[in-house]
């Protein structure tokens, strides 16, 4: 579409625009929300829709029970994203035995599921406040979870309270970083100056994926060891360290690739046509490493390794940490402080092998009186 708000619209099937759904997005456009927002919540919104329109009914009309629909089908459906085309692919859920990740499920995920009643939730909230729809919104949501985090500082942990009905329960995982052995194999897989560049900014800087790939020459401090990115979220534009290494792979890559135009992306794509080099690309480097290697690393698991090395390297405090990787609450970088069972193998090892201690009693007493004392 041509216009930003909203930047995107809900169709029925005759093609005309769901002027409910069109209100509500413009309000999540003009309330700064960004493009990528808009787009999730628009996906939302169809699929909703959609059910209502199987269902016959109108959006003012629906109740808790039509969410409940929703919910059930999403818990038991198969999600098209995760459709697996090769027949050496892993199946659904299964642990990858060298990175000790599982791979995606076939269904939609919980955290999806709480985001599409999240949506219908706002959706139903917004038009309530302007005068339409239902009094009561039809999806529940739990008043005690509402008054225990309506006030809350960042700084205090986050208190246990119930999940509102169908509201699914979210694993916490703690988040996954690449130990250096799989390192050092997964960054020999690497077969360009591009590539080897990438990786050694992303676990130097902490950027995110799409954060990374959009800088620029003019985002490039060399002097100052840093580059500049628009961070997720706020979209400023924020100065993030890197090592002299990843400087000098980037040297390496621009010196044989030469250097884009202004205001272009520095990173390029190497086949067809000269064009930046996209999130989707990227991410099939790695597809094709992950291949070769029997792992299933992910782009962001770099920046989650990136984070584990600076908590964890003792150079550095948390809320340095913390201001390096731009985390909104400290206790997300908390989370990498958390040890992984690959560092306790060795441990465990000396554990396992260390013979049970023989007891030993002071001389002076009799054999019998000790047996009858402490058993034989």
């Amino acid at each position: 579409m041509n216009r930003a708000h909203p930047p995107y619209a809900v169709l029925n099937p005759a093609g005309a625009e769901v002027e409910p759904v069109t209100t509500y997005l413009r309000d999540l456009a003009l309330g700064d929300s960004s493009p990528l927002t808009c787009r999730s919540y628009g996906y939302g919104m169809l699929r909703w829709f959609r059910l209502l329109w199987l269902l016959g009914i109108g959006w003012e009309r629906a109740t808790e029970s039509e969410v409940a629909v929703l919910t059930g089908w999403l818990r038991s459906a198969g999600n098209p994203q995760r459709q697996r085309h090769r027949a050496d692919a892993p199946v659904a859920g299964m642990v990858n035995l060298r990175t000790g990740k599982a791979s995606l499920g076939a269904g939609y995920a919980p955290r999806t599921i709480n985001h599409a009643l999240t949506v219908i939730s706002g959706f139903y909230e917004f038009h309530a406040h302007e005068g339409r729809g239902p009094v009561v919104s039809p999806v529940p949501h739990s008043a005690q979870r509402r008054r225990a985090l309506g006030h809350r500082s960042p700084l205090e942990p986050t208190p246990m309270v119930g999940r509102a009905r169908l509201r699914q329960r979210v694993p916490d995982r703690p988040p996954r970083s690449i130990p250096d052995r799989l390192w050092d194999e997964l960054f020999t897989a690497m077969n360009c100056d591009r590539d080897r560049a990438l990786l050694e900014l992303f676990v130097s800087s902490g950027a995110r994926a799409e954060e990374l790939l959009g800088i620029t020459v003019g985002d490039i401090d060399w002097s100052g060891q840093r580059i500049y990115v628009i961070t997720k979220g706020t979209r400023a534009r924020e100065a993030v360290p890197v090592s002299p290494q990843g400087l000098f792979r980037l040297a390496l890559y621009l010196d044989a690739a030469g250097t884009p135009a202004g205001g272009e992306p520095v990173w390029r794509a190497r086949r067809g046509p000269d064009r930046p080099l996209t999130y989707w690309a990227m991410r099939r480097v790695m597809q094709r490493a992950n291949t070769l290697l029997g792992t299933n690393w992910s782009l962001h698991d770099l920046r989650h390794t990136a984070a584990y090395r600076m908590a964890n390297g003792g150079k550095l405090t948390l809320p340095e940490v913390q201001t390096i990787m731009r985390h909104a609450d400290i206790q997300t970088t908390n989370r990498y402080l958390s040890v992984h069972i690959e560092e306790l193998f060795d441990k465990l090892t000396e554990h396992y092998s260390t013979p049970r201690p023989a007891r030993h009693y002071p001389a002076g007493y009799a054999a019998a009186d000790i047996k009858a004392v402490f058993g034989g």
